[in-house]
């Protein structure tokens, strides 16, 4: 019997899939296309994260295979953990880079790996774990209070600092030589053309477009001896079939205090690109967020454990949905599978490695350069207004901050802080420091310790409610009036609001 019921809880947990044609789109999350199309359509899911889930351990100097057999059990977990109803897939996060490097001092090179892997895999587990602890907090208490601390101006500037710190390590790796720095502004000039004017789901694909392409063309240069050329000797020692490198965390103080704080970003990804998925599916899925942050947390944990990147989810893949209108999430288990797989083949991750330093810089400048605009993206779509100096101030100040600390960190003791860290506190803590109603704040914070409420007459003072004190009848007397009059007389008086609304 109580097998029956676990199987029936099960089966009603997940969606039980409609089966659509291909042209009845939209396709719902709760639905899906034959088995065939479901299949392609994935791949067209792998190849969208594909350039940012293989560049970003690569600049990080983590394995690249298993990026892609975590993102693909991440993936997975995701969908359980969201009972198979928010269409994401979950990749490599780039709100790692800066801080993993700042704290291993990596600085990437073809076919070289990050010594520093495991001190680096236990700050990626605390920051994991710190999510998961947001992520039950938002499912017992609701998502408001990530909203008052990581409002749009907080999160667009942080991840504006995060595209523009990155970007002297873009630059630094496409001038490695003066081939290099040609080969970069090849890679860069390909990605435009394929983003702008590629035909249909081409455009989806510049970063692998744009890297395969130049790839073939640095190795033809090399070949006829122009140039560094290509060393292929790892791809040669490697093995067909075999399980991603594992690399099993420590613990220090000083990587947990520079990476764990990238929690926030994640959480702050998490909502913005569920609002997305969201809005093209015309369905609220605000009460999936603490879901979708423990499916995040928990993979994130899982691939930090293994000496994996942290991951994310993805807005390549929402960027496909966008076109396809097919948000069926039985296609991302697909491509989870898919991903996995890649992850058990060596040789594909050490043909990777052979990528040359001008066009991984190349691919930098474009990836990190959309990357700080997709903060300002996130200014002008939630109407940030500039004239404001709470807004200027906070945004300003955390993106200089951001951009300018290259190789400084904040340190107490063994704890450090680097550019992303400081841009992230500096930003929350602003914000809410430059509020412009502290007075307002401070009496609706009296009023509810001490169980009294004040509120404001017509003529501008603020006296105790009649409604909630023991002083009522005399008040009443006072005004001349009779108790069932009160109405009238509450009436005469408005709530202490700021721009119509609470402000506690």
């Amino acid at each position: 019997m109580m097998l029956e019921n676990f199987k029936e809880i099960i089966l009603n947990y997940f969606p039980k899939y409609k089966l659509k044609n291909t042209s009845m789109i939209p396709i719902m999350p709760d639905e899906r296309i034959p088995f065939g199309p479901t299949f392609f359509l994935s791949f067209q899911h792998i190849l969208a994260m594909f350039g940012g889930n293989i560049l970003c351990p690569l600049l990080m100097g983590f394995s690249t295979n298993s990026a892609l057999f975590f993102s693909g059990i991440g993936t997975l977990i995701f969908y359980v953990c969201t009972g198979g109803k928010v269409p994401s897939y979950l990749g490599s996060s780039f709100a790692f880079i800066g801080v993993v490097n700042s704290a291993t001092g990596y600085i990437y090179s073809p076919g070289e790996v990050n010594q520093n892997i495991s001190p680096a895999a236990g700050g990626i587990v605390v920051c994991g774990l710190i999510y998961l602890a947001i992520a039950l907090i938002v499912m017992f208490a609701g998502h408001g209070w990530i909203e008052f601390l990581t409002p749009p101006v907080v999160t667009g500037s942080v991840i504006v600092s995060i595209g523009l710190h990155l970007a002297n390590s873009a630059v630094g790796q496409a001038a490695t030589t003066g081939f290099d720095a040609w080969m970069a502004a090849l890679t860069v000039f390909i990605v435009i053309m394929v983003t702008c004017y590629a035909p249909g789901p081409l455009k989806r694909l510049p970063i692998l477009i744009g890297g395969v392409v130049s790839y073939v063309v640095y190795l033809i240069f090399g070949l006829r001896g122009i140039g560094p050329g290509i060393d292929f000797s790892a791809v040669g020692d490697s093995k067909w079939i075999g399980f991603p490198q594992t690399h099993f965390p420590t613990f220090d103080s000083t990587y947990i205090s520079l990476i764990a704080p990238v929690a926030v970003i994640l959480a702050a990804e998490n909502i913005g690109h569920l609002k997305a998925v969201g809005s093209m599916t015309e369905y609220s899925m605000d009460n999936l967020l603490g879901r979708t942050f423990l499916g995040d947390a928990l993979a994130c944990i899982l691939a930090g454990c293994f000496g994996s990147t942290g991951t994310t989810t993805y807005a390549e893949n929402i960027g496909v949905m966008s076109i396809t209108k097919i948000f069926s999430t039985l296609s991302f288990v697909f491509a989870a599978c898919i991903a996995i797989v890649l992850g058990c083949l060596p040789i594909f991750g050490a043909i990777v490695q052979t990528i040359p330093p001008g066009i991984f810089g190349g691919l930098s400048i474009v990836l990190f350069g959309i990357t700080a605009l997709t903060g300002a993206k996130l200014w002008i779509n939630a109407q940030v207004d500039f004239s404001k100096p709470r807004n200027l101030l906070t945004a300003g100040i955390s993106i200089v901050l951001g951009t300018g600390m290259i190789g400084v960190n904040v340190e107490w003791g063994k704890i450090k802080i680097d550019a992303i860290g400081v841009a992230t506190f500096v930003s929350i803590f602003l914000y809410q420091l430059l509020r412009e109603n502290w007075g307002t704040i401070f009496k609706n914070l009296l009023a509810k310790i001490t169980g009294r409420s004040f509120i404001q007459s017509n003529d501008g003072e603020t006296i105790e409610n009649p409604q909630y004190s023991n002083l009522l009848e005399p008040l009443m007397e006072n005004e001349g009036i009779n108790s069932s009059d009160y109405s009238e007389f509450n009436n005469d008086y408005k709530p202490f609001k700021d721009n119509e609304e609470e402000i506690i």
